[in-house]
């Protein structure tokens, strides 16, 4: 969808310049690619971002399934949160909801790439777990669905997805997560990356967990002792506090 994203701007004035982007004259037939000599405004990703991407969720020529994968287009030209952001005004606003396969596939497969998937693993984070709306849905579908797999495919692109998850997952309620985790548990090449989702349970504002629970699988995680924030963390769970912000002496006390 990238070359297609290209073609989309373009025809907006609106195309590559060196590292950047550039304004244009609108003529409909704009080069994507073209070298721009004269440029009427240089522009950065996150402006390209801000003034066209809710654009394409206004263009009655695309099906709303067409506008979604035009939009995941734009971020992997752009690489933008702000890109992630239209999604999801689109998807929770009255015109939405956004078609679900497509929305979520689009997730996966960033999260899958070797490329960086910061846009994508920054928005589950801040907007769509910490959102009790759509926390558990959207968990499922980047996560809780597949995990299971892996216990016999253990593919790299699904475990990068896994770990990506795992660590932004802390917002997520933790009956929305806890069998995803105790799988995850099991399998070695992402303990680690639960290990950083605990502590974004414990750290984060809304994160959320059940520090029984959360003791036993800390426990299946067989870490280092000398794992960074390992005994603080055992700590805290022992003494059943449940988050940061609502005992910030507890975890202080760890490190005094």
């Amino acid at each position: 969808m990238s070359e297609t994203a290209l073609r989309w701007l373009a025809e907006r004035g609106v195309v590559r310049a060196g590292d950047g982007w550039a304004e244009v004259e609108a003529d409909g037939k704009a080069d994507a690619v073209a070298e721009v000599d004269e440029p009427h405004r240089l522009l950065t990703a996150n402006e390209v971002a801000h003034g066209w991407v809710a654009e394409v969720f206004a263009d009655d020529e695309l099906t709303p399934a067409d506008q979604v994968r035009l939009a995941f287009g734009l971020l992997d030209l752009l690489d933008d949160y702000w890109v992630m952001c239209e999604i999801r005004f689109e998807d929770r606003g009255p015109d939405g909801p956004l078609p679900a396969d497509v929305l979520w596939d689009g997730c996966r497969r960033r999260l899958e790439a070797e490329r960086d998937a910061e846009p994508v693993a920054h928005a589950l984070w801040a907007d769509w777990f910490e959102d009790r709306q759509t926390s558990a849905t959207a968990f499922a579908e980047v996560l809780g669905r597949d995990i299971d797999g892996l216990l016999t495919d253990s593919s790299e692109a699904l475990l990068r997805r896994a770990r990506r998850v795992l660590a932004c997952s802390g917002p997520v309620p933790w009956p929305a997560k806890a069998a995803a985790y105790d799988t995850a548990a099991r399998l070695p090449a992402l303990r680690q990356a639960l290990f950083q989702g605990l502590l974004a349970c414990y750290h984060d504002v809304y994160g959320d967990l059940d520090p029984a629970a959360a003791l036993v699988l800390l426990a299946r995680l067989d870490l280092p002792p000398d794992t960074p924030h390992l005994a603080a963390l055992h700590a805290v769970l022992t003494g059943g506090h449940t988050n940061h912000h609502r005992s910030p002496h507890a975890w202080a006390a760890q490190l005094s």
